[in-house]
């Protein structure tokens, strides 16, 4: 096993431990503010902690097949799995963000906006430093470690979406703004997957 790939087994397991925290606040507060974009941003982050969570224990599937003595098995073929099923959980939950955005863009609800862009706030933060621990190297072919950090900054876009949304709708008292600024960060995101998906199946492939 490299250095560089037990220097990303690290990486992965800390920002599984912050996206699993701001989750679970960004989910709470998106219901009780009744933001659909803060509550699109901690659902996505709900697929963070899957996604980075499962790259993660493919590191450490990885590890311990290295320190054996099976050599049938390629660590690039697993980091590359593992980053194609990240992409799949990715594509999925932008789907089911883009579908609750919909919905609620024709029944909009009053929204808590200075507790919801508060909340927003703290997330974005805790994107931004979880994009600086899984910064990697361009050339690096590590789909695995890429997928991770594709997921956070996906995040980081509905972060900042939601921000900008929440003080748009806020300023302007246009409620259906909040789902609109949904519905765009999930058409990106739904971008992104679909090149990592691209990427990591043709390394399946080879």
């Amino acid at each position: 096993m490299s250095l560089a790939t037990e220097s990303h087994e690290k990486k992965t397991m800390w920002v599984v431990l912050l996206t699993a925290a701001t989750m679970a606040v960004e989910i709470i507060y998106g219901i009780t503010t009744n933001s659909m974009l803060l509550l699109a941003d901690g659902i996505h982050m709900g697929s963070h902690v899957l996604a980075i969570g499962l790259s993660w224990i493919a590191y450490v599937v990885v590890r311990r097949l290295s320190s054996g003595e099976n050599h049938k098995i390629v660590p690039e073929k697993i980091l590359s799995l593992s980053g194609y099923s990240s992409g799949l959980i990715l594509l999925i939950f932008a789907f089911v963000i883009l579908a609750e955005a919909v919905k609620r863009f024709y029944n909009p609800s009053d929204i808590l906006y200075r507790e919801a862009m508060l909340v927003a706030s703290i997330g974005l933060i805790i994107n931004l430093i979880s994009a600086f621990i899984l910064h990697h190297r361009n050339e690096d072919s590590d789909h695995n470690i890429r997928a991770a950090y594709l997921h956070v900054l996906a995040d980081a876009l509905t972060s900042v979406t939601a921000i900008a949304g929440l003080a748009a709708a806020w300023k302007w008292d246009i409620v259906w703004i909040d789902a609109a600024g949904a519905m765009l960060s999930a058409a990106v995101i739904i971008r992104w997957s679909a090149g990592l998906l691209r990427d990591s199946g043709r390394e399946l492939l080879k």
